[in-house]
């Protein structure tokens, strides 16, 4: 057993020399070149011998480094699109497909890290009778009607406070660090803006909506900072609809 596997050793092939020839080339100038009475045949032979080895080289370098040329070209191509792919995908991860707006999961740890770092203002709406809209013309103008109200949303917001889709018709807007009257303020706002907005065919209506405010210091937990907003949204319905209340 030793031997064979010895011998299955000893079989293999060595790696090839690229060089070969010309390494041989090169020894045998040199031997030439040590050759002190060679005449002048020998030593043009010996030179024309280099001179043929050294222009294939240079063809080959020349292939080789366009080749290298190319393939960094098609990996920095690749790297780009790996870049954006990863970009795309991290949007997707965190985005709402239909409203651009955050989705659940990203505007629940937002909130959560604001809640942590500098307490926040959240602001929960629900769209009124929204599932008459769906009934009566259909889930594609519901959608619609979906984009629209996000696009009252994002004037009247800006780059004050993030909004967050967190269920099919119903939305946060957070403010870190905000304070109770701003997100009063704000809310008024968006209500006011939805209220005023005549939606597309083939609703043709305006369409309301009611919000829910809570201000919530430094170290609050969010499922408290959400349920207080929750609960004022609860109260403007039933007050309603198209208002804003305030948790206690």
């Amino acid at each position: 057993m030793a031997a064979s596997v010895a011998s299955f050793g000893a079989s293999k092939d060595p790696a090839p020399d690229l060089f070969k020839s010309e390494a041989e080339a090169l020894e045998q100038a040199r031997s030439t070149l040590a050759q002190t009475h060679a005449d002048a045949q020998v030593y043009r032979q010996s030179l024309s011998e280099l001179a043929s080895h050294y222009e294939r080289l240079m063809r080959e370098t020349r292939r080789l480094i366009g080749r290298s040329d190319r393939a960094e070209r098609e990996m920095n191509a690749l790297n780009a699109q790996l870049q954006t792919l990863a970009r795309q995908l991290e949007y997707r991860a965190t985005h709402d497909a239909l409203t651009g707006v955050l989705n659940r999961g990203a505007i629940i740890e937002m909130t959560t890290q604001a809640l942590l770092r500098t307490g926040a203002v959240m602001i929960v709406l629900d769209i009124d009778h929204f599932k008459h809209v769906n009934d009566e013309f259909g889930h594609p103008a519901g959608d619609a009607v979906i984009q629209g109200i996000v696009d009252c949303l994002r004037r009247i917001v800006g780059e004050h406070a993030a909004i967050g889709r967190v269920g099919g018709e119903e939305f946060t807007v957070l403010i870190p660090g905000g304070q109770l009257e701003e997100g009063l303020t704000l809310a008024e706002a968006m209500r006011q803006a939805i209220a005023d907005h005549v939606f597309g065919h083939p609703v043709d209506r305006c369409i309301t909506a009611s919000f829910g405010v809570s201000a919530n210091p430094t170290g609050t937990r969010f499922d408290d900072a959400y349920g207080l907003a929750d609960t004022a949204l609860y109260h403007a319905k039933r007050a309603g609809r198209n208002r804003v209340e305030v948790a206690d």
